[in-house]
């Protein structure tokens, strides 16, 4: 088969290292998003599927892939079998789509119709979901609405990040396209159509997103901050703090943790008694941390980083900042 791959970050090179070792495939020509200035040397950066294949295949980098004629011809003139795209980050025209004789094959990170979308792995997270998966589908015009291929699923950990959740979803997403694109070859897929009324959708990221609201609960604001992983934010002190990883105290969060932790996290929870205002240190966790009131429940700051330095542990942030209970972090929206 003859391929074009679309995609740009890391998730996607898992999927273009599978097909271009694959004997089926031969993948011709990549598309993939310009590059973009980082760091502070304002180097222009090239994007992670670019660097995978830059000098041994022709790469287009068109800042609309939709206007931009030289890649249209390019495109067109190559007379693919499947374009494949995974987390390209440009919608495709109808002429795009209609021109490789399969069509274009996307691989979404999420169960469609649901999350349907730029920001699916995050936003899983952020509301709770307990599993996941990848969809490969039949692409058309829509934001992810057209018919599905294949799905796989995963279960997501309590503790799990959105950036752990992503690697392991980049290489399902790698193994799923390749049955996805013998089957299609074969005449075999069969693709379903997707229930329209079940769609939900998750945006693009926006900065108030980071943004910890304490009155929230601690289910609530630990799922923001491992579904927003690493850049939830918060104030301590009247400076910028990011909250990086943390813990409910709920036992149903602790499976998998180190048998002392769960004691002292157990510990913890027997001896906090009185409420306090959202925000409030409430207690100062031996070799654990600080723990906040929230909305319901209260929360271990495991992991945070103070502006203008590292990320360091819950414990050793209480220790230098010599935490007081009674302190408080953040504002919130209810007194």
């Amino acid at each position: 088969m003859k391929i074009v791959f679309f995609g740009t970050p890391e998730f996607a090179v898992p999927s273009l290292e599978r097909l271009l070792v694959h004997p089926d495939f031969d993948v011709v020509a990549v598309v993939t998003q310009p590059d973009k200035r980082r760091g502070r040397g304002n180097q222009l950066i090239p994007s992670p599927v670019k660097a995978l294949v830059e000098d041994s295949l022709p790469i287009w980098q068109p800042r609309s892939v939709k206007k931009d004629l030289e890649t249209l011809e390019n495109l067109r003139s190559i007379q693919a079998d499947a374009f494949v795209v995974v987390a390209y980050g440009q919608i495709l025209s109808q002429a795009i789509l209609d021109m490789p004789r399969l069509g274009c094959v996307n691989a979404h990170g999420s169960i469609l119709p649901k999350y349907r979308g730029a920001a699916p792995i995050q936003w899983s997270i952020y509301h709770g979901e307990t599993e996941t998966g990848i969809t490969t589908m039949l692409m058309d015009v829509g934001m992810d609405t057209g018919a599905m291929l294949k799905v796989d699923r995963i279960a997501i950990a309590p503790l799990q990040n959105a950036h752990d959740l992503a690697a392991q979803l980049s290489m399902m997403s790698a193994d799923l396209l390749v049955e996805t694109l013998l089957q299609l070859n074969q005449g075999s897929a069969q693709p379903v159509p997707q229930d329209s009324t079940q769609a939900t959708y998750a945006p693009l990221i926006t900065k108030e997103d980071y943004e910890l609201d304490w009155s929230k609960s601690a289910i609530a604001l630990h799922n923001q901050v491992r579904g927003f992983f690493p850049n939830c934010t918060t104030t301590f002190r009247n400076e910028p703090l990011k909250v990086i990883a943390t813990i409910p105290l709920d036992p149903g969060y602790w499976n998998g943790l180190a048998s002392d932790l769960q004691t002292g996290l157990k510990g913890v929870c027997d001896s906090l008694k009185a409420s306090n205002q959202p925000g409030t240190i409430v207690a100062i966790a031996k070799g654990l941390g600080a723990i906040v009131q929230t909305g319901n429940g209260y929360l271990l700051l495991k992991e945070i980083q103070l502006s203008g330095k590292r990320s360091q542990s819950g414990a050793d942030f209480a220790n230098g900042a010599r935490l007081a209970i009674g302190e408080k972090v953040g504002n919130t929206t209810a007194e």
